[in-house]
């Protein structure tokens, strides 16, 4: 099961519509990258290890760490100082029946050899409840991998349907009891017979979520560290050759001053730039942190062990050549992280261009490039090397000061979900840019960036928006689901602030670092032209902003120092005489105003002799601005002049975002506003419900892949799938003869609508498969003849379950809903207005699951035709609650059953407030194949 990161209780009267008999709290742990079943885990102190489930060829060595922990580990965990026999161990081997037992094992690189340092198993000890018990190698206590096992256990016992965990365990056994007591689980302990009895709930609660977050966060954020703050820095592969990467990145290192110590790794050299050089890792006079790898990749490997064997903590592979050049170079980098991760270290890149920290303590440029950007509170990471060379020049052309960048490359081990983690609480951050092309784990991702995004604004220019071409698709859903929607709906969710361009990502990055956030969205225009600023209040207006009109108080203290042909009411025009002692008054009174929240200032020059003195009266209105009135108000300027496009407006702490066209920033000011608007509102909750049946549901879906394979479910089958998640379905069914839809018919009342009852044809109304406002018995005899007739002359008889009898429903908003996944997103839930307009208008948005309740409500009014829902013209609105209700009831339907692939329902009708809904058809397709990312 997947979530979107802690969310907080929301008492269940705050949902509107829903009864609060049948709404609580969902919590859901933290996804894994890698997932349960296998992957990497990081430990307390940083290191890493590899985490899995035991197989009949761990026999030998699990048998071989057992017989190594001491006497009183050995009681701890088997109840006698006897370790157990080598049947008991090839029983903890076996993984074939995990319903009743499975053993999860935690491997590093030892002396050469993987052994394992920590194992624990769970036991059936009814069909709800799990016997666990665990162990850890002696000298890795401490370490938290106790810790580990306890939620890796729950996580798989709960795919097994169980609820809880029960353990045993001496009572002078405190650290596994501080184990259990420490997970967040609801615990009961008691002592029976001296020793203690452990019972542990698996239904995640706010407190076991918070706590697994925070372990996660804290242990990742110590794997980092020696990245940006090593103490000693070794390049393996420096050259004496100037033009070679190895000599530019020792070069860089040094000429930038880095404030630890640094080797040159070169058997055929003594000093490179200056630099001592020693021919192997093991010849240095102490012990590197992090070691910056520039050697032919057929030579990496060798030098991975290496590095591991003197104590190296973390790598940054500049070597290319794995998986970007094909399948042969995915291969070894399979086998390169694996070794990094056996060794317990960590890894940026391989084909990366390296990592800088500006922080005047340290000074590390480990990139091969001489760049050495301001010190500032941007970090940023790029997913691209060349891409890298230009943010870093960017950054120094337009004076932003950055904390921390770092050239991900394949991210084969360190990605960006880590980087967010470790830039959440660093006091250096206060912004993050991130440039994308992939996501390795989006719902990962997603977990992490909604809560990052809370505290720190996050930039994110995503590349690859379009396609060359389209999928087949078997709905509506599905055809509507475009290549870049999945993307738009995590950022929509999260927070994340999109840039379409670069130039647009480091705008935002100017006015989030160096501006203070707007309380609103009303802004003041202050110009010296008419038309600059009608482009730009236009533009304000398409960002969501406000341009109100000024104050009667406003105006008349604007209006003494203005002449009289000034505009007053905003946008503030003081026309081309403007001199820059009316910029710098005005700027104070209008900064000053409560009117607005914020101020963008335009200038165009209209003689060359004015254009530093009015920049120097901006600057001092601003100034006046902050230092006498302490007013903390956003300012932006366009500063058009083609004579002087460089110009930065630089006060004493801040440095003012400018731009060289009007419409720029009202563009940026909107998406800041955006971002503030979504921070400031309360957390949003996934629901729970008491009333679904969810078991019967996943044993059809499981039945009928067995059955049928991979397909659509039937018409009846998908009537019972959205009955057993409580979603109201209109009177009647299927029918499979002409007399049973007329006693159907006769039995829920007429008027009536037959329709083909088929999961194959989806457009119903072109075969002749709909028959409506039909009001006597005969009358559906006839329509069910007439869709027999006509499926039997196009010779598509085989494909008609029978006709679904329903009553015609009168009035209401026809909207639709549905699921389709997405390979790597995993389920979209889409809406929209529906029916016919669904294909013609193309009105529908997507939200990735699971849904919020405050998903669900900004899914719904974010589509085009939502006014329709409110009430236009005489229509009443729409039962929006109980719309909104039926979007999270789908969310949950889709994650907990992860064989529907599909899911379509078109139309619906929204009925008045209090009415609900009709669904009037519905489709859903299963398939064995669904894979979910992450655990």
């Amino acid at each position: 099961m997947i979530g979107l990161g802690r969310l907080f209780v929301v008492k269940p009267n705050l949902i509107a519509g829903f009864s609060m008999q049948r709404i609580g709290p969902r919590h859901m742990p933290p996804l894994r990258d890698d997932g349960p079943d296998c992957g990497h885990t990081i430990l307390r102190d940083g290191t890493t290890a590899l985490l899995r489930i035991a197989g009949p060829g761990d026999t030998d060595e699990l048998l071989r760490f057992v017989e190594r922990l001491s006497p009183e580990a050995t009681r701890h965990r088997f109840f006698s100082e006897t370790a157990p026999t080598a049947e008991v161990i090839r029983s903890l081997c076996d993984p074939s029946h995990p319903e009743r037992s499975l053993t999860v094992i935690v491997l590093r690189r030892q002396d050469e050899t993987l052994r394992i340092i920590a194992s624990g198993s769970y036991h059936a000890r009814d069909p709800q409840q799990a016997e666990v018990a665990m162990a850890v190698d002696d000298h890795l206590h401490g370490h938290g991998l106790g810790t580990i096992l306890l939620e890796r256990l729950a996580l798989l016992a709960i795919r097994q349907g169980f609820t809880k965990l029960w353990a045993i365990t001496h009572a002078d056994n405190l650290a596994m009891r501080e184990v259990f007591a420490s997970s967040g689980f609801t615990m009961q302990e008691h002592v029976e017979g001296g020793d203690m009895e452990v019972e542990l709930s698996l239904t995640p609660t706010d407190q076991s979520v918070r706590q697994s977050e925070w372990r996660e966060r804290v242990a990742t954020t110590a794997s980092l560290r020696p990245l940006f703050h090593p103490r000693a820095v070794a390049v393996i592969g420096a050259s004496r050759s100037p033009r070679s990467i190895g000599y530019r990145l020792l070069d860089a290192l040094q000429s930038n001053h880095f404030h630890g110590r640094c080797y040159a790794i070169n058997p055929h050299a003594s000093n490179i730039a200056g630099v001592n050089a020693f021919p192997s890792l093991q010849a240095l006079p102490e012990p590197v942190d992090l070691a910056v790898i520039a050697v032919p990749k057929e030579a990496l490997l060798a030098v991975v062990d290496d590095c591991a064997a003197t104590g190296v903590r973390a790598l940054v592979v500049i070597t290319a050549g794995f998986a970007e050049v094909g399948e042969e170079g995915r291969r070894l980098q399979d086998q390169l992280l694996d070794k990094v991760r056996q060794h317990g270290m960590r890894m940026v890149g391989p084909n990366c261009f390296g990592i800088l920290n500006t922080d005047p303590a340290v000074r590390l440029n480990a990139t091969f490039t001489s760049t050495f950007p301001l010190a500032g509170s941007i970090a940023m990471s790029s997913q691209s090397g060349a891409l890298g060379l230009a943010l870093l020049a960017a950054s120094e052309r337009l004076q932003l000061g950055l904390s921390t960048f770092v050239s991900v490359g394949n991210k084969a081990d360190v990605s960006v979900n880590d980087l967010l983690q470790y830039w959440e609480n660093d006091s250096a951050t206060n912004v993050i840019l991130l440039y994308v092309e992939s996501f390795g784990n989006p719902r990962r991702f997603a977990q992490i960036a909604r809560r990052v995004s809370r505290n720190k604004p996050v930039v994110v220019l995503k590349a690859g928006r379009t396609s060359s071409g389209k999928r087949a698709a078997g709905s509506h859903t599905a055809a509507l689901a475009a290549n870049d929607v999945a993307v738009e709906a995590l950022f929509q969710q999260t927070g994340i602030l999109r840039a379409d361009t670069l130039e647009e990502m480091f705008a935002l990055a100017a006015g989030l670092s160096e501006q203070p956030l707007p309380k609103g969205k009303r802004v003041g225009i202050l110009t010296n032209a008419g038309g600059p600023a009608i482009l730009c209040a236009d533009a304000c207006e398409a960002a969501g902003l406000e341009v109100p009109e000024l104050s009667q108080a406003t105006m008349t203290r604007l209006s003494p120092f203005l002449p009289a042909s000034a505009s007053l009411r905003n946008p503030v025009d003081l026309i081309a005489s403007a001199t820059p002692e009316q910029y710098e008054q005005a700027i104070v009174t209008l900064l000053a105003s409560d009117d607005i929240d914020a101020l963008i200032i335009l200038y165009i020059a209209v003689t060359s002799t004015d254009v530093d003195p009015i920049a120097e009266g901006i600057e001092r209105g601003i100034a006046a601005a902050r230092s006498e009135h302490h007013i903390t108000k956003p300012v932006s300027i366009a500063w058009m002049v083609e004579t002087d496009r460089d110009r930065t407006f630089s006060l004493p702490n801040e440095t003012i975002p400018t731009f060289r066209l009007p419409e720029l920033p009202a563009h940026v000011l909107g998406k800041i506003a955006g971002y503030v608007q979504w921070r400031d509102r309360p957390l949003g909750m996934v629901p729970d419900f008491d009333d679904l049946n969810l078991s019967a549901i996943k044993t059809l879906c499981r039945k009928a892949l067995a059955t049928c394979g991979n397909g659509w479910l039937t018409v009846a089958e998908t009537r019972t799938v959205l009955t057993g998640m409580a979603i109201a379905l209109p009177p009647g069914g299927v029918a499979t003869s002409a007399e049973e839809a007329a006693t159907l018919a006769a039995q829920i009342g007429f008027p009536v609508a037959v329709k083909l009852a088929s999961h194959t044809l989806v457009h119903k109304t072109e075969i002749g498969g709909v028959h409506l406002h039909l009001t006597t018995k005969a009358e559906v005899r006839r329509a069910y003849d007439e869709i027999a007739a006509q499926m039997a002359h196009d010779q598509t008889l085989i494909a008609m379950e029978g006709v679904l009898v329903q009553p015609m429903v009168a009035g209401g908003v026809e909207v639709m809903a549905g699921m389709v996944q997405d390979p790597s997103f995993g389920p979209l839930i889409g809406f929209g207005l529906g029916g016919i307009h669904v294909e013609i208008l193309g009105d529908v948005r997507f939200r990735i699951t699971p849904l919020t309740e405050l998903d669900a409500a900004d899914l719904i009014r974010s589509i085009k035709g939502y006014r329709l829902l409110q009430g236009y013209r005489g229509h009443p609105p729409a039962d929006v609650d109980a719309i909104q209700e039926l979007l999270l009831r789908l969310s949950r339907l889709v994650e907990e059953v992860p064989e529907i692939v599909e899911l379509d329902l078109n139309p619906i009708f929204a009925l008045p407030p209090g009415q609900g809904y009709r669904i009037v058809d519905a489709r859903i397709r299963v398939a064995q194949s669904a894979a979910r990312t992450g655990g």
